[in-house]
Parts: structure tokens; sequence; C-alpha cells
């Protein structure tokens, strides 16, 4: 008897992933500035321009499409952070060093989701917002285990190569606080100039990494 060879799927036309594309970032936009009881499907489709049927089409349910909008850029930012940690780690070998410095660590973790969401024509700005609200939110505690705490470890196991003398909840502790620190600068960062009650320029990114270095060895270091 022959083999029925399965039908091929149909790759999708240019028009069909550029219409997906302007669903999720409006998506993005909408959940990034109202959270996600706040948006509704047919708000998305009305910034996408498309019918409701085509946000249901390409993101299914609410539930699943925010679980597809904050999927989509996880995977190329922990490309660009396992990017970053290597290339500091190249230059450590250069240097003749065994172990990256702390700063290091951290700077490789902090600066290219900074880069992506805050700086001068950052592509991701409403992602830095909509994931300080992932963060803040139990409910989402799924979503950020899938797409995010597989690279926080990748960071934490370096910090505790660095620091074997602290325990494992006080180097999470220390990381938490740290992303906290990050994502608060995204979604917030309008607050220091207001509380200070001055516009002073200030590189704030680094501002961060030296306040989290501290904290580090406050917490892990006997």
């Amino acid at each position: 008897m022959t083999d029925v060879a399965a039908p091929r799927k149909r790759a999708p036309s240019k028009k069909s992933l550029e219409t997906k594309a302007r669903i999720l970032d409006a998506a993005e936009d909408l959940f990034s500035k109202r959270g996600f009881d706040g948006t509704s499907i047919r708000d998305i489709a009305k910034q996408a321009g498309a019918q409701v049927a085509l946000v249901h089409h390409h993101g299914g349910p609410k539930e699943e499409l925010f679980h597809m909008v904050v999927a989509r850029r996880a995977k190329p930012l922990a490309e660009l952070r396992l990017q970053a940690l290597e290339e500091k780690r190249a230059v450590a070998e250069q240097e003749g060093r065994s172990k990256l410095t702390l700063r290091e660590i951290l700077a490789s973790f902090v600066q290219p989701f900074l880069e992506m969401t805050l700086s001068d024509g950052a592509p991701w700005p409403a992602y830095g917002r909509l994931i300080a609200l992932v963060s803040a939110d139990e409910r989402w505690r799924d979503i950020a285990a899938e797409c995010f705490d597989p690279t926080a470890a990748v960071f934490v196991d370096e910090i505790a190569d660095l620091l074997p003398g602290a325990s494992r909840t006080a180097l999470s502790a220390a990381f938490v606080f740290t992303v906290s620190g990050m994502l608060a600068l995204t979604a917030s960062s309008w607050r220091i100039g207001a509380v200070a009650r001055e516009q002073e320029e200030a590189d704030l990114a680094e501002t961060l990494l030296d306040y989290s270095e501290a904290g580090f060895f406050k917490l892990c270091q006997s």
C-alpha cells in the first residue's frame, strides 16, 4: 500500500506576516499602556487597522495573544544578553583573567535591555513597560518562567561562581532587585527627575549598575 504524504503547509504570505506584525505591535503598545485588563481585542484591531477576526486568527484569545506578545522579543533579548556575556568573556581571556567581574556580568544582563527599550531611537520602548507590568503581576509567573527564567539562571549561576560563599537565596534576591531597578528605569525613569526637582543629565544605566553592584556585595559577601 502506497503511503500518502501529508499535505505541505503553505508558508504565510508577505501580507499575512505584515498584518500579524502590525497586530502584535498594536497589542504590545496597548498592553503596555493600559495593562491586560484595560485592553480589548477590539482596541487592538482598531489600532492595527485590522478586523477583529484577523486578531483572533493571528493571536488567538486575549490570553494567548498576551503570551505571544511577551514571548516575541524574549528570545532575541536572551541572545543579546548571552552574546554580551560571551564578548566580555573574550575580552577577559585576552587580558589573562579567568573570571568576569561582577560589574561585567550585570552589565551583560542590564545594558542590552536598556539599549533596546530606553536609549534614543530604541526599537522596543513599549516592551520595556510591558515587562514591568508582567513582573509586577503574579498571574503571569508562568510566562515569566518560560520567557525569562532560563536566561536569569545563566546569570545567577555566573555570579554564584564569582561569589561562592553566597546563598542562592541572597543571590536571587539581589538579582531580582537588580531586575526591578532595570524595569523601573524603563517604566518610570521620569520619577528620578521629579523627586530630585531638577533635570540634571545622568547616565542612569551606570547609576543602576553602581547601585546593583554594591547591593550584591552587601548581601552576598560575608
